[in-house]
C-alpha cells in the first residue's frame, strides 16, 4: 500500500548488474525509484531488502526501500507514474552471432502503452548505432501514439558498470548521453545530474552507442593482442606476465592488458560483433575486430592442450583423468558467470573423455544458460584437502582472491595456470603449468 501512495520519478526497467546499482544510486541521491522487472523473484527479494548479486549488500538495498525511495514492481504500466524510464535489459547474440535486440523490443512494446506527453525513455543496453533512433523509436512511437522528439523524449547513455571493483562506484563514472534531438539530450541531462557526477553530451544516440562499442572493441583487440603474444612468447621460453609487469612501468604510451583462457562477460565477446554486423550493412568489413574476434575464441583450446600437456607429463591422458575447473564467473570476485571461458574450457574437457567439477565460492550451484544447459545444477565442490587432492589436475580460470592459492598448491597435485594466479606462492617442480 505504500508503494502506492509514493510519487515516483524514475524508473529503471531490468533490475540486473546494470539496472539495481543505477536504481540504488539514483535512490541515494534522493530520487524516488520504481524498479521493474519481469522476474517475480527478483522483485520479492528487493522489496524484502535482499539481494542476489554479491557484490550489492542487503544494507544497500533495506536502506533504499525503508527510506521510501526505492520499490521493485512486475507491472510495466506504472511506467505512466513516472517522469523518466531507462532501460537496462540484455543484449545477446543470437546463435548464428548476430545481435539479437528482443528484449530492447520487447521492453518498448511493454512500456509504450503507458508513456505520458513529455516523459523520457533513456537506453542504457549496450547496441549497434541505429537501434535507439530506429527501433526503438519505432516501436515506442507506434505503441504510443507519439512522436519521439515532440511529444516524448527519447535518448541513449550507455551502461559503464565494472562488477568487482570496489573503486567502481556510479556517481563517479562519467556519464556518455546522446539525445535524439537537442531538446532530448537536455532532458536526459537534467535527470542524470541528479545522480552521477560528471556527464558527458555527445552529438546523437547513435554517437553514444558509437562510444560504447569503441570502449568495448578496444579492450576485445588489446586483449587479443597479449593473448597472441603469450603464445609467441611461451615459445620463446619467455613469460608473457613478467613482460607486463615490466612495460607498464612505463609512465606514457602504453596500458596493460593481461591473458586469460577466453573471453566472458556480458560486454568484451558480444559488443564487437553488433559493430562488425551493423558495419557490413554499410558495405564495410571489419577484419582487424574479426581477427581479434578468431584469437580470443581459440584461447579455450590452447588451454586444453596445456591440460593434456600437463598430464602427460604426470603420465596420465586427459581421457578419464578428473579435471576441476577452478572459477566459474567470468571475472575475479564477482558471481557473474555470464558468457564465462569456463563453459566452454568445461564442454570443451568433457567431449575429451575427462571427469570434469568446478569450484567457485560465489557460484554455488550453475544456474539455467542458454548456450551450457547440460551444466545447469551443477553445484561447486568443496574445498577441502581430500577433495582437492582428489583431482588429477586443477585449471585455474578464475583468480578469486579469496582462494587459498597455498593451500592449493599444498594439496593439487598439478596445476595449470591461465590467470598467473601461483605467482609467488610456494610450489613444487613441476606442479604448476602455465598456459
Amino acid at each position: 500500500m505504500r508503494a502506492r501512495m509514493l510519487k515516483f520519478e524514475v524508473a529503471v526497467v531490468g533490475l540486473g548488474y546494470v539496472g539495481l546499482p543505477l536504481s540504488l544510486q539514483f535512490a541515494r541521491s534522493g530520487a524516488t525509484v520504481l524498479g521493474l522487472d519481469i522476474d517475480p523473484a527478483k522483485v520479492e527479494s528487493l522489496n524484502s531488502g535482499r539481494s542476489y548479486i554479491k557484490h550489492i549488500s542487503p544494507e544497500a538495498i533495506s536502506e533504499a526501500v525503508n527510506a521510501g525511495k526505492f520499490f521493485a514492481s512486475t507491472d510495466f504500466s506504472r511506467v505512466r507514474e513516472v517522469e523518466a524510464a531507462i532501460i537496462c535489459v540484455p543484449t545477446p547474440l543470437n546463435k548464428n552471432r548476430e545481435p539479437d535486440i528482443s528484449f530492447i523490443i520487447q521492453t518498448g512494446k511493454s512500456i509504450a502503452p503507458h508513456l505520458k506527453k513529455g516523459s523520457l525513455v533513456v537506453l542504457e543496453s549496450t547496441t549497434y548505432p541505429g537501434t535507439t533512433d530506429e527501433d526503438l523509436r519505432e516501436v515506442l512511437e507506434a505503441g504510443s501514439g507519439m512522436k519521439a522528439g515532440v511529444d516524448f523524449h527519447l535518448a541513449f547513455s550507455p551502461e559503464r558498470e565494472d562488477p568487482g571493483n570496489p573503486d567502481s562506484k556510479v556517481a563517479l563514472i562519467p556519464k556518455v548521453i546522446g539525445g535524439y534531438t537537442p531538446a532530448c539530450l537536455e532532458k536526459a541531462m537534467a535527470l542524470y545530474s541528479k545522480a552521477i557526477k560528471t556527464l558527458v553530451p555527445v552529438s546523437s544516440c547513435r554517437a553514444a552507442e558509437a562510444t560504447k562499442l569503441l570502449e568495448n572493441t578496444f579492450r576485445s583487440v588489446n586483449i587479443a593482442l597479449v593473448n597472441e603474444l603469450k603464445l609467441v612468447y611461451g615459445a620463446m621460453g619467455i613469460d608473457i606476465w613478467e613482460v607486463i609487469n615490466a612495460a607498464k612501468t612505463k609512465p606514457f604510451g602504453f596500458m596493460p592488458f593481461y591473458p586469460g583462457p577466453g573471453l566472458g562477460g556480458h560486454c568484451i565477446p558480444i559488443d564487437p560483433f553488433y559493430l562488425t554486423w551493423k558495419a557490413r550493412e554499410y558495405g564495410q568489413y571489419t577484419k582487424f575486430i574479426e581477427l581479434a574476434g578468431e584469437v580470443n575464441t581459440a584461447m579455450p583450446e590452447y588451454v586444453v592442450h596445456r591440460v593434456t600437456d600437463a598430464l602427460n607429463a604426470h603420465q596420465k591422458a586427459l581421457n578419464g583423468s578428473k579435471v576441476l575447473v577452478l572459477g566459474l564467473a567470468y571475472k575475479p570476485n564477482v558471481d557473474d558467470e555470464r558468457e564465462s571461458p569456463s563453459y566452454v574450457l568445461m564442454d570443451l574437457l568433457k567431449q575429451r573423455g575427462a571427469e570434469v567439477a568446478y569450484h567457485d565460492p560465489y557460484v554455488p550451484v550453475i544456474r539455467p544458460t542458454r548456450e551450457h544447459a547440460r551444466w545447469t545444477g551443477t553445484k561447486s565442490v568443496d574445498w577441502d584437502r581430500q577433495t582437492i587432492a582428489g583431482f588429477d589436475v586443477v585449471l585455474i580460470a578464475t583468480n578469486h582472491a579469496c582462494v587459498n592459492y597455498q593451500e592449493l598448491a599444498d594439496w593439487a597435485p598439478c596445476i595449470v595456470d591461465t590467470r598467473n594466479a601461483m605467482a609467488g606462492v610456494r610450489t613444487k617442480a613441476g606442479q604448476v603449468w602455465k598456459a
